[in-house]
């Protein structure tokens, strides 16, 4: 097991990643389409002992939904496990459509194969139905997924008992929004990437989330974060972001937490290499933004608020996260 480890922890493209810690003892993470020698990957998997050193497993969604079978926009993946099934939630544009909708598969296995339900979970305009992050309440019991949002808010609801619809009678409610702002330096004026973690210690639910522009020329991108006594809030919004930019990595963000052996938090992001920050994409042949995978330890000050050490990336050697070994 390495006691240190040196950002990136997956050096390709890995875009939107999410950690699930499974039964099995592994590590696995997903990420967002992308192509990798020549070939489309839907969604991304690899599994790693101790969030440092990953194997890639390929392909976790081998066949696209019947109501998206010519999309090449299958984003942001969000895994978690119930009673020994694996539900992803994510979000595909639908075939001869201009918006993207929300969508949940099922697996027997974490690395797949997920198989989609055969109906979009919610649509919408735009880029509003994107990054859809489940979690279940620990105080109330409730499952609960949060959403959004392509220039408007995050939007929580509940999901039913089966999790592969809403619950009934049900309604989407904002729980963060965007600033409004036209200043392109500003954060908080589109909002995405919801993420929530729940400390019992503290008795904060923390709501991670990501703005404003991922990728591109002038990627502007940083991991930001609210707080709340309740799942549903009232969010409390911290303007100074936990992660930004610096000299050696542009645009980090869209980041999900994990917890490891020893009980530490780390955040796990993406990020794009100065040195190599495009590839053969998709769907530009001259190339799109390479975010690779990153990890750094996060801890709380002493008013509660979660920070990484120097407040952006680490790019040296760092003592490595805990895993729970071969």
């Amino acid at each position: 097991m390495p006691s240190t480890y040196t950002n990136p922890v997956f050096d390709d493209n890995f875009p939107d990643p999410t950690i699930l810690h499974a039964p099995d003892g592994w590590y696995y993470a997903y990420g967002t389409q992308t192509k990798r020698a020549g070939r489309i990957i839907n969604l991304q998997v690899a599994r790693s002992r101790n969030l440092v050193q990953w194997e890639d497993l390929g392909e976790g969604l081998p066949e696209k939904p019947g109501w998206a079978q010519q999309s090449q926009k299958i984003w942001a993946p969000h895994v978690s496990q119930h009673a020994g099934r694996y539900y992803l939630y994510y979000s595909a544009r639908r075939d001869e459509a201009d918006s993207l909708s929300l969508a949940v598969a099922v697996a027997e296995a974490p690395a797949g194969p997920f198989v989609d339900c055969g109906r979009p979970l919610l649509e919408g305009p735009g880029f509003t139905c994107i990054d859809p992050m489940a979690f279940d309440d620990p105080a109330t019991g409730r499952r609960l997924l949060y959403w959004g949002s392509g220039f408007g808010p995050i939007w929580v609801q509940e999901l039913a008992e089966d999790r592969l619809g809403f619950a009934p009678g049900s309604v989407a409610h904002a729980v963060v929004q965007p600033s409004g702002s036209d200043d392109v330096a500003d954060y908080h004026r589109l909002i995405e990437a919801a993420w929530v973690h729940y400390r019992a210690d503290s008795g904060w639910y923390y709501l991670f989330f990501s703005g404003d522009n991922c990728c591109g020329a002038h990627a502007h991108y940083a991991v930001l974060v609210a707080r709340a006594r309740h799942a549903t809030g009232p969010f409390e919004v911290q303007i100074a972001p936990v992660l930004a930019a610096n000299d050696q990595w542009r645009a980090p963000g869209h980041n999900c937490l994990v917890t490891d052996a020893t009980g530490h938090d780390w955040l796990a992001y993406h990020a794009i290499d100065p040195r190599q920050p495009t590839f053969d994409a998709i769907d530009d042949s001259e190339g799109y933004s390479r975010r690779v995978l990153l990890v750094d330890r996060l801890t709380y000050s002493a008013a509660g608020w979660p920070e990484v050490a120097g407040g952006s990336p680490s790019w040296q050697p760092r003592p490595a996260p805990v895993g729970e070994g071969l």
